[in-house]
């Protein structure tokens, strides 16, 4: 009997792959909104997670796919730039926008000094090009027609134009690092969001499938209330109309009877951003007790 409940427990367990490195902060604060509190050692790359249907593994993102693809791992979260760079065999269950910095994708970016005469990718045929990224850059100048030579670069890959190459691929979202070096953009070969990639085979297991869709469910939630805040205040009945009329919420407003007869209490959910607009022009339609609080999930 022992035995069987112990191969049924190991069966009943998602092996995921969270990225470490630059995306490690952001992966974990995400999952801590969507319930999930995970501990990472400094000496160990299997995080502990307070879900024992979890098991997790903290890799780099370039080669999570790669292990998702050989089934060493079930799922993991990764850039759909290291899965096309890898190659990797993989489904992919959604993408999740999410990032370092801002809410916006990263780019991989063809870039050379501001004083370059290069002006198109064009421009750069017979030169050389350092990258992180090479089989993207290659498959990328293939179909622009292009040859040129590309070569792996090992990281500060910024600092070897134009003495070392003529040309570099690399990786940004507000481009503040790249305008800093002197440098210009050319062309962008791929826009990046994390993704969640799942093995093919495990994507058919019923109980991994269904694991998966719950996760997704409340990662997604999480995602959608990092910029919404929830919204209460107590309101004369007469002015109900107009704050219905300036609230901009998700769905209408949730709106109770207070004890206190001619007077109500309204709740909803609203952006971030209009907060500080619409607070003034509440307290001014006579919103009494007006309170702000955060969100950890939004679930449609």
């Amino acid at each position: 009997m022992a035995t069987d409940r112990t191969q049924t427990e190991t069966e009943n367990r998602l092996m995921l792959g969270l990225p470490k490195g630059s995306l490690q902060d952001a992966t974990l604060d995400l999952f801590k909104k969507a319930g999930y509190s995970i501990h990472v050692s400094s000496r160990s790359y299997k995080p502990a997670v307070d879900d024992p249907e979890l098991e997790l593994r903290l890799l780099r993102a370039q080669e999570i796919g790669r292990y998702v693809d050989h089934g060493f791992l079930d799922c993991g979260l990764t850039g759909r730039d290291w899965v096309a760079e890898n190659r990797a065999d993989v489904e992919v269950i959604c993408d999740l926008p999410y990032s370092r910095a801002t809410s916006m994708p990263a780019r991989w970016v063809l870039v050379v000094p501001e004083d370059s005469p290069v002006r198109s990718v064009e421009d750069l045929a017979g030169k050389t090009i350092a990258t992180e990224v090479v089989e993207l850059t290659r498959e990328w100048l293939k179909a622009k027609g292009v040859e040129a030579t590309v070569e792996f670069s090992w990281g500060a890959t910024e600092v070897k134009v134009p003495e070392l190459v003529d040309a570099i691929v690399d990786i940004t979202e507000t481009g503040s690092s790249i305008r800093a070096n002197k440098l210009r953009i050319v062309d962008t070969l791929m826009e990046s969001y994390p993704q969640l990639v799942m093995n093919r085979q495990a994507a058919r297991d019923p109980w991994k499938r269904a694991k998966v869709e719950r996760l997704v469910l409340l990662l997604r939630g999480a995602m959608e209330a990092r910029s919404k805040v929830g919204l209460k205040m107590n309101m004369p009945e007469n002015s109900l109309q107009r704050v219905v009329a300036t609230l901009p919420s998700l769905r209408q407003p949730t709106i109770s009877q207070l004890s206190q007869k001619g007077w109500v209490a309204i709740e909803t959910v609203i952006d971030e951003t209009v907060v500080r607009e619409i607070i003034p022009r509440l307290k001014e339609l006579g919103a009494e007790g007006i309170i702000e609080y955060p969100l950890n999930k939004v679930v449609y």
